[in-house]
């Protein structure tokens, strides 16, 4: 009833007029992943060669009967680089064996094995309890310094808590004061590992993103694994081939649909889609789920700026009922630019639909349709609250974002390249699982902190952060400070439902970790919004895409 309120006391003025339009800045990338040459599928294969070659000796060490702290050790040194989808069933036979093996091997050893035990368990979806720190706090329930490699493998660690788990926020916030406080008195290795923890903990940041600032920090170590080191520049190099490869094709599929030049008020943002992409699935085999994810950014972007940044009310109502109907029998009924828009929507609607087919995914057609018609609805609501100026109670609103965190729109367009999606996995999606609640949301609060100031579009349009100013009466930087701390909330249940939902498969579950790691890195408290502002992303694609690393 309130929704048909809000609707009945829109005055037909506000429903006609359109938001302030921002004009986007142009790609900074213009042709400079439009092309792919045969010799680089000529030096790919020399990697792969090379890496397939490693890859054995390499096994041979990890499979090698060692101390539990050597295993450890080795695991997580493996994953740093980038290594771990080599080794995948290597890694979890060797963390079963520690867990059941060494029953009390994290309850008898130091604070650094402890934390590297407990946190390489949590990530790779193993319970296990908080319990073990009990024994590093005083009487007082509080932890006590120790040497720095002890110190940030706790801060690691702290950063798989869940919800309830104090022991690990006293953990969280000890060792971060600690860090900063003694960065500065550290050699260059460590101090580099210690700033990238600082900015985003291991956990929240993305496999290949790290595993590209890592590989050079690692070269310096005078205890490094010379094999290891090898074999991670050699994979670096051969997955940026492929990325490279993948991009050209993206880059021509996103050039021939010329948008940037029909939807002026549109982000042209196809390279930054990409490292979505790269950071949903980075192993070589999925390439089609990188892409799908492209191209879902791309979709949703297109949508959210449509919605949020040109339509009146009236015609996002327009478009809206038309998307639901997903055939072209009203499409004329449509202004020409939101024509052009569903041309897009529906030609890339057609391409999954061949593609699922082919792929033996088609009853994944249906459902991709339905997140894309409910994030539609969701983006007209939304603007109906901005442009009326008369925002939601805030659990209103919250629940709206869930959806235009555009989680379940994202999961769908990367279906067809899952081997183990199933109709049921569908049926859980549908039933809204926690993990995509919590992924989704962490989502939309980081992305409300830092797209706030760009979509208020100075302070003429309402913002998520208002309608929570407005109903708690608070200022503008408690809001923010608020947002923060939900993010951080839901990022803890996230980390209990990762584990909780052992039984989906890893390829699925992990999406939803993704998610909220790709927002880490994409939305800042401090920097903004890396998709819109390409330069504030562009180290991050010249590190990925175009600076190969010196063997």
């Amino acid at each position: 009833m309130e929704t048909y309120r809000i609707m009945a006391e829109t005055s037909s003025c506000v429903r006609e007029l359109r938001p302030p339009v921002t004009t986007h800045v142009p790609s900074i990338w213009g042709d400079t992943f439009s092309n792919y040459s045969s010799l680089d599928d000529q030096e790919r294969e020399k990697y792969k060669e090379a890496i397939e070659e490693l890859k054995k000796e390499a096994r041979d060490m990890l499979m090698e009967k060692t101390t539990p702290l050597n295993q450890l050790k080795l695991i997580d040194t493996i994953e740093r680089l980038g290594l771990a989808y080599l080794f995948e069933t290597e890694i979890e036979h060797k963390l079963q064996q520690i867990k059941h093996n060494n029953n009390d091997l994290l309850h008898q050893s130091d604070l650094f094995t402890t934390a590297l035990g407990f946190r390489l368990l949590r990530q790779h979806r193993h319970h296990i309890s908080c319990d073990v720190f009990n024994k590093f706090v005083n009487k007082d329930g509080m932890f006590e310094e120790g040497d720095v490699e002890g110190m940030l493998s706790l801060y690691e660690a702290a950063h798989v808590r869940f919800r309830d788990e104090k022991i690990l926020q006293e953990a969280a916030d000890f060792t971060r004061r600690y860090l900063k406080r003694n960065k500065a008195e550290l050699k260059s290795g460590l101090k580099d590992r210690v700033k990238r923890a600082l900015e985003r903990p291991l956990h929240r940041d993305s496999s290949i993103f790290y595993a590209r600032i890592f590989i050079p920090i690692y070269e310096t170590d005078p205890s490094r694994n010379e094999l290891l080191l090898k074999l991670a520049k050699f994979n670096f190099n051969f997955l940026q081939k492929l990325y490279r490869k993948e991009l050209s094709q993206l880059s021509r599929w996103w050039k021939e649909l010329d948008l940037k030049s029909k939807l002026a008020y549109a982000r042209d943002r196809v390279v930054e889609a990409y490292v979505w992409g790269v950071g949903y699935h980075y192993e070589p085999e999925y390439s089609y789920v990188r892409i799908g994810l492209a191209k879902a950014v791309l979709v949703v972007g297109v949508m959210d700026d449509t919605y949020d940044n040109y339509a009146t009310i009236n015609e996002a109502q327009l478009f809206t009922h038309i998307l639901e109907r997903w055939n072209m029998d009203e499409v004329d009924r449509l202004p020409e630019y939101m024509k052009i828009v569903y041309h897009f929507m529906l030609s890339t609607c057609d391409d999954y639909e061949s593609d699922a087919l082919k792929l033996g995914q088609a009853f994944a057609t249906p459902y991709f349709k339905e997140t894309v018609q409910q994030l539609g609805r969701a983006y007209s609501q939304e603007l109906k609250w901005v442009m009326g100026r008369q925002m939601p109670p805030f659990k209103d609103y919250v629940k709206n974002s869930e959806i235009t965190s555009a989680i379940y729109s994202m999961f769908a367009f990367t279906i067809p390249g899952l081997k183990s999606v199933s109709q049921e996995t569908i049926d859980w999606l549908k039933s809204e699982p926690k993990i995509a609640i919590s992924s989704g949301l962490a989502g939309r609060y980081l992305d409300d902190i830092g797209s706030h100031e760009r979509e208020s579009k100075g302070g003429q349009m309402l913002t998520a952060v208002d309608c929570y100013m407005k109903q708690h009466g608070v200022t503008k930087q408690e809001a923010l400070s608020k947002f923060a701390q939900l993010y951080e909330e839901e990022w803890m249940d996230l980390n209990r439902e990762w584990v909780e939902t052992a039984f989906v498969p890893t390829e699925i579950a992990i999406e939803f970790l993704n998610y909220a790691r790709m927002i880490d890195a994409t939305y800042s408290i401090n920097s903004g919004d890396a998709y819109t502002d390409p330069q504030k992303g562009k180290s991050t694609v010249v590190a990925l895409f175009i600076d190969p690393i010196l063997i």
